[in-house]
């Protein structure tokens, strides 16, 4: 399959719709990016990689990282992690303060932002200190990435710090339900930390080829965690990763796959590739909306789907 040539064409098809949407300027720093920018990536398994754009721009992957933080918990804690965060999709916007209420302070699913909370907690419980739990998980991602130079933005994370209230209001209101372990505070900076790394689509692309091939990189043939937890990740992906869109997803694109409000989107053809995605302006439901668009387009003309 030429997939250059399948990305060209949708380089062309995908410009009309560049300029719909708008950026998450309810993060100050989020809301300075340049908006036109659009960059798309694949990875084989073979390490042959295709792209389009600007694909070596680094952006904040955002709610990506909630992949990264998940697949390291669900290694450490296993099933014992479903008693803490669930694995059902919310139907609610990501950030819902009544359904965590109504529900006793166990989040839907580990990639609501009231989930990511949870889960960055179990690794701060894990490894007791903030520095070194966010040093694990940079690590981890560096590793899967191939990509020593991966790092966070400290305007973006200062960002969050200074307007994340409603996410200090979903911590507060777990630690009432007894569902958060450690300090309030250091939970939620080190999430702001996880969210504020930033990376390129050939980085999230490379990085996410794992989870394409059953927990095992098919470059290094490193082992990250086992088929089951794999196939645990995968199915997370495609019923929660895009928040209350992720049946909109599943239907139009058709991959696993998570998004970021940052406007990047990862995906997986199992046994195959990895694909990654930026372009900064979203949609209603917080999804970078040429970027879905892109990766619906892809699926169309290659005939890659899980369905």
């Amino acid at each position: 399959m030429n997939y250059q040539k399948i990305l060209e064409e949708i380089e062309e098809e995908i410009e009309p719709f560049l300029c719909e949407g708008k950026v998450a300027d309810y993060i100050p720093a989020l809301a300075k990016v340049d908006a036109d920018q659009f960059a798309m990536s694949i990875t084989l398994f073979d390490g042959r990689t295709f792209s389009i754009g600007e694909s070596d721009q680094k952006f904040s992957i955002q709610s990506i990282s909630k992949v990264f933080t998940f697949t390291k918990a669900l290694k450490i804690f296993s099933s014992k992690l479903y008693t803490r965060v669930g694995k059902e999709p919310s139907g609610n916007p990501f950030n819902s303060l009544v359904q965590l209420e109504y529900e006793n302070g166990i989040p839907r699913n580990p990639f609501i932002n009231a989930g990511a909370i949870v889960t960055t907690d179990t690794l701060l419980a894990h490894y007791k200190e903030k520095a070194e739990t966010f040093d694990r998980i940079l690590s981890f991602i560096r590793d899967i990435s191939g990509s020593e130079g991966i790092t966070y933005d400290k305007e973006v994370w200062h960002s969050e710090l200074e307007h994340g209230f409603r996410n200090l209001a979903l911590a507060n209101m777990m630690k009432s339900f007894d569902n958060l372990e450690c300090d309030v505070q250091e939970v939620v900076e080190t999430y702001f930390k996880h969210c504020s790394i930033t990376m390129s689509t050939k980085e999230l692309s490379r990085a996410m080829l794992f989870l394409a091939n059953h927990g095992v990189d098919p470059i290094t043939n490193m082992k990250y965690v086992s088929p089951h937890q794999a196939k645990r990740v995968n199915a997370v992906m495609l019923t929660c990763g895009h928040y209350d869109a992720s049946g909109d997803f599943a239907f139009h694109v058709g991959l696993p796959g998570k998004s970021g409000v940052g406007g990047g989107i990862v995906a997986i053809v199992p046994r195959l590739l990895s694909i990654s995605v930026f372009s900064p302006r979203l949609n209603s439901w917080g999804n970078s909306l040429a970027g879905t668009k892109a990766l619906e387009l892809f699926t169309n003309k290659s005939g890659l789907s899980i369905f």
